[in-house]
């Protein structure tokens, strides 16, 4: 089968032999309101109210979200405003920690008797698509189309990060048994875990625990990048094209973190909902790269002092890896559900290169595993040609970033991209 294009990345998995840790209690966490891609959630507690762990302190009946959740106990000291990546702002609610971490008797395992329970389980533990995406695992889970294939993804091929990686390596009973979850009350006949081959000790554990289940394969994936991208994955592990205007569903495919089925085991015996998540902590500002347990809403600046970041070195910090990571403003934004990995950089890594004008050399092309013309959508953009955008199909774009990574003229391609299909959003509007 032929394979998608890419790049080869250096990968910087300074922390694959690194343990999780538990982060000390923090003094104060900030719980965004909004830790998923629809709707915000209304407070459910007010300023001085006492909080428990896993107590619920936020809902909503919209479709598209999730409850959320406390993961330390103590007393609230206020219900601000969040602003959220995307602009908007939702309300947030802060809790300075007692220490005592006393858990609320709202905690016990969920009955789960058929699809139904099941799927009102997985929204009542707050899950989301742990992978970075956000979008609510309830809904994932329940598509209209028939699913013949669970796909777990387990590349993690982002340089640095490797709490997935970890938690293939601490716990993979945990991995096992939420595929075997999944499978039962979805009625889905078969899984693949997709690995990138850089990880062969996690490969060899997973295919010694299932060579008595066929109905689980363990599938090596070439170590490109972005091997992690679902359509990519789909295709490298299956053969199958999710199309245009297609979801994974319409390919008979549900697609899963292995962190986020790892979760769901853990709820499904604990009744303890997404309080806390692993988190790779690196960088070359970083001292101590660690794999780091870290309560939800805990501020970032507190797992970076974990971590003995110098911060007169740290130029530059990201939620995430160095190529789809999000820079971090205020070191006093939360840990959130989507977190995977806090990176610090030198100045040395900071910069921004200088930009020369394009050569047409035609490498942006060639690296995209989507085929998409950079340079052309790009041009587009600046012309504010919408019509054009959409004959290049610019609205495919996943924002990978290896347009911008092989570019020798250092444009920032796909930054431009994401801002080309905001454009085509508002109607052409920049």
């Amino acid at each position: 089968m032929k394979k998608l294009h890419g790049v080869h990345l250096a990968h910087h998995k300074n922390t694959e032999n690194s343990a999780s840790v538990p982060l000390p209690l923090p003094k104060l966490v900030r719980i965004p309101m909004s830790m998923h891609i629809g709707a915000p959630c209304t407070p459910l507690v007010k300023p001085r109210d006492t909080v428990l762990v896993g107590q619920k302190i936020g809902d909503t009946d919209a479709f598209m979200a999730v409850p959320i959740h406390s993961g330390v106990s103590g007393k609230v000291k206020a219900v601000s405003t969040y602003r959220m990546s995307n602009g908007r702002t939702c309300p947030m609610v802060e809790i300075e920690t007692d220490g005592e971490q006393t858990v609320s008797p709202d905690v016990c395992p969920p009955a789960v008797t058929d699809k139904e329970s099941f799927l009102k389980a997985v929204r009542e533990s707050g899950l989301v698509g742990m992978g970075g995406a956000s979008f609510p695992t309830h809904v994932k889970l329940n598509p209209k189309q028939t699913v013949d294939t669970l796909v777990i993804n387990a590349a993690e091929c982002e340089p640095y990060i490797t709490s997935d990686y970890r938690q293939m390596i601490e716990a993979p009973d945990e991995v096992l048994d939420g595929v075997r979850q999944v499978l039962h009350w979805l009625q889905i006949p078969k899984a693949v875990i997709g690995i990138e081959t850089n990880k062969p000790e996690a490969i060899r554990i997973l295919t010694e625990k299932t060579k008595s289940e066929p109905e689980i394969q363990i599938f090596s994936l070439p170590t490109t990048y972005p091997q992690g991208a679902e359509k990519v994955l789909i295709y490298h592990t299956l053969g199958r094209t999710v199309m245009e205007g297609q979801l994974p569903a319409d390919q008979g495919v549900i697609v899963m973190n292995v962190s986020s089925v790892a979760f769901l085991s853990r709820y499904l015996k604990t009744g303890m909902p997404m309080v806390q998540r692993m988190v790779t902590v690196d960088g070359d500002a970083v001292g101590k790269p660690c794999n780091v347990m870290v309560p939800m809403g805990t501020p970032v600046q507190d797992v970076l002092d974990f971590a003995q970041c110098d911060m007169e070195r740290a130029k530059k910090v990201l939620y995430g890896g160095p190529m789809m990571g999000n820079c971090i403003a205020d070191l006093s934004q939360p840990v959130l559900k989507n977190t995977n990995a806090v990176m610090a950089f030198s100045k040395k890594w900071a910069h921004l290169p200088k930009q020369t004008n394009c050569i047409h050399c035609g490498r942006c092309t060639n690296a995209c595993p989507l085929g998409l013309s950079a340079k052309e959508i790009v041009q587009a953009y600046q012309d504010g040609n919408v019509d054009l955008l959409k004959e290049l199909n610019a609205d495919l774009c996943m924002s990978c970033g290896t347009c911008s990574f092989v570019c020798p003229a250092k444009r920032p391609l796909a930054p431009s991209i994401a801002l080309a299909k905001i454009m085509m959003k508002n109607g052409g509007k920049k």
